[in-house]
Order: C-alpha cells, then structure tokens, then sequence
C-alpha cells in the first residue's frame, strides 16, 4: 500500500459515514439537500444562475454501498449551484494580461501560474459573463487527465479553457468535504468510467452533473474534514517513508547491500564510542585468550603471522580500531570427507556438510551424516555451535554459513571458531562484503580454489567488540529493506 492508497481507504471510510460517528443533534442530508434546493430555487428566481439541466434519476441498483440513516444519496449537481466549463473557442492570447489556465495548470491539486497563457481584460470580462472563477470555488480537469479537483485559493483574476469544469456551491456545502468528495475511490470510479473518447479524452459537464455522491449534515461535513486533516500528517509522512525506500529501491538491488557491509567494515555504519575502549585493548584480549588455550592443548599452536604492511591496508579505518589477519581471531580449520568405499562411515548421528549445504546464513540441519568410524577414520573435526564456515573451492567459493548445530564438514569447507571476544556475525559480514575479493584469489587454476592460508591471512578491520554488535544491528535492521526491494524489483 502506498499513500495514495492509504488515503483513498480513509476517504472511501468517510464518505461511506465511518470516519466518524453520527451525531442526531446535527440534523439530516434530507433537510440539509432541501436548503439547498430553495436556496438555488431563488436564486434562479433572481436570474443569478441558470437552471440546472434534468438529472437521471437515482435507482436503488446505483447505490454503490450503504450509509448512515441521515445520510442520502444524490447526483453532484444537486447539491451545487452552477455546474460549467470554460470557453470552447481558443481565445486571443497576449504577452501579458489575465491568466488564462487550462488543464495543464492544475496538478497536483494546485493551480499553477508559472508557465501560463494571458488574454486581455475586455476578453476576460466577457468570458466571465458565462463562467468567473472566484475564491472559494473548485476546478476540476475534465480534459485530458480527468478528475483532478483544486479549491480556488487566490484573489487573482483569471479565466479558464473548455478543459476546466467550475463548481460554485452555497455555504450549506464545506468545500474541503467537496474536494475530498470529488478525490474520493467513489468519484474517481465514476471519472473513469465516464471519461470518454481516445488520445484527448473528455469527461463531459453532463457526466459529471449526474456523478453519485453521498451527502452527510453539514456539521457532520466539517467534521469529517477535521478528522481527515488531522490524519493528514500522519499519510504525509507515510508518504515519505514510502518515497525514500521507493528511491533505495532505483539504487538497488546490488549496489545498495554492497555499500552498506563497505560502510559497515571501513567503520562508517555506526559511530564510534570512547566508552567502548579500543580494538588494540581486545586484540590483547583475544591473544591471551589463544595463548591460554595453547597452554591448556585446547588448540593447537598456529604459525606467526607476518606483520601487516601499509600497503595491505585498502581503506582508513577509525583511530580505535586495528587491522588484524583473520588467523589472529581463532582456530581455523578445513574438514575431510571420509572413505566413501566404506558405506558404513555414512547414516549415523554426526553432521556432515559439504560446500553446497551453505547458505549465507544459520545453519540448523545438513541433508548428509557420517558415523562415530566414519569420523574416527578420517581428518575431519566437530566445529562447535557458532563456528563460522567458508567454501573454498569451485563455483562456491566464499559461500558462508554460521553453525546453529556441532557439526563435521568436508576439505572444501574451512571453519573458524573464534576466541571468546570476538563476534561471530561481525566476521560473517566482513567475509560476506569481501566474497568478490576470495573469488579473485581463488583464480588462476583448473579448478578455483583458496586455501586455508590464503584466509588466515587476509587482512581485516577489527573493531571494539561493542560496536561489533552495534554494527551487526545496524546492518540487520537495513539490509532485510534491501532484500525487499530486490524481491519487488
């Protein structure tokens, strides 16, 4: 649902008397309609206006839906005092003088007087004698794009074409009800209906006089005009909401997740905190942590890390945060797939995932199993819950997945499970951004690969582990928008 949406359903709720409740003390339509029947009565009397052409009758089988009981039916020129267009014949026009506006200066429910045509005043004068705009008074495009009504705001002088209707309506009618009126799903249908012709089509003054409208009490009118403006507020800024995902969406799909996990890693998502201490404090932090788990044989010993140039870095990061090598996070490891000319290592309890199981995300169950010999027989090891996994080979390459389950995998999956201070989403993200960066290392041989050191080697912005949270947030409460927009694209 976008906004226009949203508020022809309150427009469709007011004028079927649901928007807000009735009130016995204000009266009925049917006494308000005879008002103005008098009122027109007379002024035809006066030779003020012209009798109003013979409606159509209204039929039962023409109610579009019901109303409240002292609501009533009736046809659009009934409840105005005049009912006309503009002139049919294409007047003089002048370099200056007094506007003359057509259905091209009606948009947007406004009159527009900056690209207009001027006739001088004497023409003015006489085209007034048939059709004179005035304050207060409602236009409504009949020609071309149909149906779009504006309440005369201006004191300003002006006369219009054949392409504009001109409503004038006494004081027992709220103009602003009118114009909803006429916006309305209700009104619109019936434009739409009505509109006649190819290429410059036409909604002729006699369709528009036998429209169907539902008339409430006057008061009952301007409350249905208040409540409606005070919702007004809240459909603008829908509105905008939905304008700014709609203008993601043109940026989108690709380009749009690619610059939220850059931003996320080059430490541009989120600002940075002095209370959450520095990246330096938690790389100390995870190092004693790894010498800890050596010392008690938990893991093995990894090979020193060469020290990162300045050129490896590809970006500025903030001052709390350090550039580390993915080896310096945990242990990473790759599996093994045991002997397949022994059946009886596979369809046990222990999961088995091969590269084609990831999926960018948790996960909770592989289609493949291997037994307690299965696993005894072969290379591979148990990566406990959280451990974060990489495809290495093939087409797969930089596929990802986090452990939602304790589970083996094969010799084309390598697995990390970090130390304590580290977050596994925050890694997960950063291998994710830098998929394009693996594919292109794995190129070159017969069949794309990246190795175990080719990982454990890549450099990697690391920051507090506090914003490591805020930054897996951030991403998590944005990037579902884009998945959205590249559903709908």
């Amino acid at each position: 649902m976008n906004a226009q949406d949203l508020k022809n359903s309150i427009l469709q709720r007011a004028i079927e008397g649901k928007l807000v409740p009735q009130r016995k003390e204000e009266g009925t339509a049917k006494e308000l309609l005879a008002e103005i029947r008098a009122e027109k009565a007379r002024l035809i009397k006066e030779k003020k206006i012209k009798k109003q052409r013979k409606l159509i009758p209204i039929s039962m089988d023409d109610l579009p839906f019901d109303i409240p009981e002292n609501w009533v039916w009736t046809r659009l020129e009934e409840i105005l005092l005049s009912l006309t267009d503009g002139t049919h014949k294409t007047p003089v026009y002048k370099n200056e003088g007094i506007p003359f506006l057509s259905v091209k200066n009606i948009s947007n429910h406004k009159i527009d007087f900056s690209n207009i045509k001027y006739i001088s005043i004497d023409e003015h004068k006489k085209l007034c004698e048939r059709c004179y705009p005035k304050k207060g008074d409602i236009l409504l495009s009949k020609v071309g794009t149909t149906g779009i009504p504006v309440i005369i705001d201006t004191e300003k002088e002006f006369s219009i074409f054949v392409s504009v209707a001109l409503l004038k309506f006494s004081s027992s009618i709220d103009a602003k009800y009118l114009l909803f009126l006429l916006e309305s799903p209700l009104v619109q249908e019936q434009c739409r209906t009505h509109t006649r012709g190819i290429g410059n089509k036409n909604w002729v003054l006699t369709d528009i006089a036998n429209t169907i409208v539902p008339l409430p009490p006057l008061a009952e009118q301007h409350r249905i005009v208040a409540k409606i403006e005070e919702l007004q507020p809240d459909i603008d800024a829908y509105d905008k909401a939905q304008t700014k995902l709609q203008s993601i969406e043109q940026s989108f799909p690709d380009a749009m997740k690619k610059s939220l996990l850059q931003y996320a890693i080059e430490g541009k998502l989120v600002p940075q905190r002095k209370e959450e201490g520095t990246a330096k404090d938690l790389l100390a932090k995870i190092r004693a942590e790894k010498a800890r788990l050596v010392k008690e044989k938990k893991i093995k010993k990894s090979k020193p890390l060469p020290a990162i140039t300045d050129d490896e870095k590809p970006f500025d990061i903030p001052d709390s945060w350090e550039w580390v090598r993915l080896g310096e996070l945990g242990e990473w490891c790759s599996g093994a797939t045991p002997s397949r000319q022994h059946p009886e290592y596979f369809g046990g309890k222990i999961p088995w995932l091969k590269t084609g199981d990831l999926n960018d995300g948790y996960i909770k169950e592989v289609p493949e199993y291997i037994t307690d010999d299965g696993f005894k027989n072969s290379s591979t090891k148990i990566n406990p819950i959280g451990s974060v996994l990489i495809a290495m080979y093939g087409a797969t390459i930089g596929k990802l997945g986090i452990l939602k389950i304790p589970a083996t995998t094969n010799q084309a999956c390598c697995a990390c499970e970090l130390v304590h201070e580290m977050y596994n989403k925050y890694l997960f993200y950063f291998l994710f951004a830098n998929r394009k960066y693996f594919i292109k290392k794995g190129a070159g041989g017969a069949q794309p690969n990246i190795s175990k050191a080719k990982i454990t080697n890549t450099v990697m912005p690391l920051p507090p582990l506090a914003e490591q949270y805020r930054i897996v947030a951030k991403l998590e409460e944005l990037l579902p928008l884009c998945q959205q927009l590249a559903s709908q694209s």
